[in-house]
């Protein structure tokens, strides 16, 4: 189970949640941390899964952390650099030049949770941006505890047409390279997040600080890591584990609050999450969720159920370890 070291406290969840920063090199802007919560199981286990989060955002979904510690799984969930508990004040948020500029954390996190505290079964999850991360760093980690891998509406190509794409792309990684720090001005409604956020219209409570309605600014910089990421992952990865893939079953671009607001992925496009999805590897699922939000679960109380219902269905079907005859 996760262990309570001297440098973990209650998380800003509470309890049971605990929280422990993970010292980083220093960038060019100072101090880097990471940030590691945990949940136990209410039972001992040598299972556990490692969750990340997307773009904007941070890990606050304790409702998605006692799904698996139900099933007896220790949960585990990482603020990467520059995100919500792992942003401090110097830092521009979120902003990396390079999505290798992850690994590190994710290395140390999975240190912690395979060696340290003993799981020799992991699942990842993971959310959007995170998505792309994760598969990336699973490829080129292979790690032997990886049992399988559920990402929730991954980011796998930029939104929009395939013109802007094809054109778009060259001019981002120019731009990059003489002016990483260059705002990429884009149109944000916020929409998406007044629809999870329980002041607005949803039903859940975030950091708006951590994970604002306005979202954080893109910049050039970052913008063409994730060009970078996206055509690794075009050219193929090699995990060979299960791979679950779930979005929204159809995205749209609503410019007001409505039932697509709540019921579609007002974020990415399902279209291409849904072509993409088999460049994770060789054993990939994919579920589109009728009704589903893009984080889908954050979705309202049916959708989410059919994820969640979903989620149970794989894990049973392809994760779970086999039973041994008794003899």
């Amino acid at each position: 189970m996760p262990v309570d070291p001297a440098d973990a406290v209650t998380d800003v969840l509470g309890r049971p949640f605990a929280a422990e920063t993970i010292p980083l090199p220093r960038d060019d802007e100072g101090e880097v941390v990471a940030t590691l919560v945990s949940r136990a199981s209410d039972v001992p286990t040598t299972k556990a899964v490692l969750h990340l989060h997307g773009f904007a955002d941070y890990f606050f979904q304790a409702e998605f952390a006692e799904w698996w510690t139900a099933r007896g799984y220790d949960f585990y969930a990482l603020d990467l650099r520059k995100y919500g508990r792992s942003l401090r004040p110097h830092q521009t948020p979120n902003f990396i030049t390079d999505l290798r500029d992850y690994f590190p954390e994710l290395d140390e996190a999975w240190r912690r949770v395979t060696v340290r505290d003993g799981h020799d079964h992991v699942v990842v999850s993971a959310h959007s941006t995170g998505g792309l991360i994760s598969g990336l760093w699973a490829d080129e980690r292979r790690p032997n505890e990886l049992r399988g891998a559920v990402m929730n509406s991954p980011w796998l190509d930029l939104q929009g047409s395939a013109v802007m794409r094809v054109v778009g792309t060259p001019v981002i990684k120019g731009v990059a390279t003489r002016r990483p720090m260059r705002e990429i001005k884009r149109t944000v409604t916020g929409l998406y997040a007044r629809s999870l956020h329980v002041d607005h219209e949803g039903e859940w409570e975030f950091n708006l600080d951590w994970k604002p309605v306005s979202s954080f600014t893109v910049y050039a910089g970052w913008l063409a890591a994730i060009r970078r990421g996206h055509a690794r992952l075009h050219r193929g990865l090699g995990l060979d584990c299960p791979v679950l893939v779930l979005s929204s079953d159809r995205s749209s671009t609503p410019t007001a609050m409505g039932d697509d607001v709540h019921g579609t992925d007002i974020v990415l496009s399902v279209p291409q999450i849904r072509r993409w999805a088999t460049s994770y590897g060789s054993h990939v699922t994919y579920i589109a969720v009728a009704g589903a939000r893009h984080d889908v679960v954050l979705s309202r109380p049916g959708p989410r159920k059919q994820a969640y219902d979903e989620i149970g269905r794989w894990l049973a079907a392809y994760v779970a370890p086999p039973k041994r005859d008794l003899i």
